[in-house]
């Protein structure tokens, strides 16, 4: 094995040793007797947190486990690199994705605490959610019972009804972007791509995952059409909640496929239910990927009518009062150890390291005026530091002096 396997080999290890209850519990312990005192006048910054570890990357940006110093409370942090967002022109998407999170909270969802930024990068401090998502524990050969995916079912619908009364479409609900916590619920995240429409507007862009994508989405991108609208979330549940409970999804897309041959594909290829599921649940998936958005089930109110859900206390669901059908090993963090590996030895601006950097170029920015530097990106970088919307949920103060266009 290569230098790089056997370490990796050891960390995963290391992670499926990691009891995560009881290192959080000494990790208080040894830093009780330290804890700092911040200025309640001055922003959250970087330095209000310590990093502990490495948990996960998209597209977007990397994620870890953080700690803030002062209430030892422990959060997920999202960071993104401005200069990495401003090539790959993806600015907007994040300064959409803040928008959208400093105006909702939910139980079911994954919410935002804080939002800051300095000369390197841009966070978002989150709700920290120990029990993986279920991509991974699909990847794990996880066997998820009826009981459970019915719950996860009612959650997610819990939180795409909240969503619509917001006005948001979420446009990439997958199994990938539903977190557990530690106690076996599912809250939605990732809202990199969602969007707004308000007063009867219709979205238009090819926007979200190719296999969970509303077949309307694909017709409004090759024809002009009318646009789409809530419904292709409730079509990505229907997909998802077919893929957790058989292992695979409804239908055969990957993303190489064409728009024009998925168009085909959904006016020619009929679902293969499993012949040992409860009709009513059949029925139900059935109402969830209905090919025609109007026919579609997309409300509370339309899953309430369904059967298969009619003896369902929503209020103790919305309270996490009904019992997870499957709770993650409260013994181990449920991640891909490679992520902490990559921090460690392939980033090239690890996260721990931040604070020597910054001095380091404040210090060289300081000594000479650097004539190499790309004029174009600096003044976007410049215009990126303007118009970043810090947030503190704790306060529910959003700074805007500068609005987003």
């Amino acid at each position: 094995a290569s230098p790089t396997e056997s370490l990796s080999a050891q960390l995963n290890t290391t992670t499926s040793m990691f009891h995560w209850g009881k290192w959080k519990k000494r990790m208080g312990a040894n830093s009780s007797s330290k804890r700092p005192v911040f200025d309640e006048k001055e922003d959250v910054n970087f330095d209000h947190f310590q990093i502990l570890r490495a948990i996960g990357k998209g597209s977007f940006g990397k994620v870890c486990i953080v700690q803030k110093r002062d209430t030892e409370k422990m959060y997920a942090m999202k960071y993104m690199n401005k200069q990495q967002c401003i090539e790959r022109d993806e600015v907007r998407n994040v300064f959409r994705e803040l928008e959208i999170l400093q105006e909702i909270e939910h139980v079911f969802l994954v919410n935002l605490w804080y939002s800051f930024q300095d000369e390197e990068d841009m966070f978002m401090v989150v709700d920290l959610l120990l029990g993986g998502d279920l991509r991974y524990h699909l990847q794990q050969n996880v066997q998820f019972s009826e009981d459970a995916v019915r719950l996860y079912l009612c959650e997610m619908t819990l939180a795409l009804d909240y969503l619509q009364s917001q006005h948001i479409i979420h446009r990439d609900v997958k199994p990938d972007n539903i977190l557990l916590d530690e106690q076996g619920h599912a809250h939605l995240t990732d809202f990199n791509i969602a969007t707004i429409i308000k007063d009867g507007e219709r979205a238009t862009a090819l926007a979200g995952t190719k296999p969970y994508m509303a077949p309307e989405i694909f017709q409004s991108f090759v024809s002009g059409g009318t646009g789409y609208a809530f419904e292709v979330d409730w079509w990505s549940l229907g997909v998802t909640v077919f893929e957790v409970l058989r292992g695979w999804r409804p239908y055969d897309i990957h993303a190489s496929n064409s728009v024009e041959s998925l168009i085909q594909l959904f006016s020619t290829v009929s679902v293969q239910y499993s012949p040992t599921w409860p009709k009513d649940l059949v029925s139900l998936l059935r109402k969830l990927l209905t090919v025609n958005p109007e026919h579609r089930f997309s409300s509370l109110s339309d899953m309430q009518t369904a059967p298969y859900l009619s003896d369902v206390n929503w209020d103790a669901v919305y309270e996490k009062k009904m019992e997870a059908g499957f709770v993650p090993n409260k013994g181990r963090l449920h991640c891909d150890p490679t992520f902490e590996l990559e921090e460690m030895i392939l980033e090239s601006r690890p996260l721990h390291k931040k604070k020597k950097r910054l001095a380091k170029n404040r210090s060289r920015d300081n000594s000479k005026d650097s004539q190499s530097e790309n004029d174009y990106l600096q003044e976007c970088l410049e215009v990126v530091q303007q118009e970043f919307m810090i947030f503190n949920r704790e306060k529910g103060s959003v700074d805007q002096e500068d609005q987003i266009c």
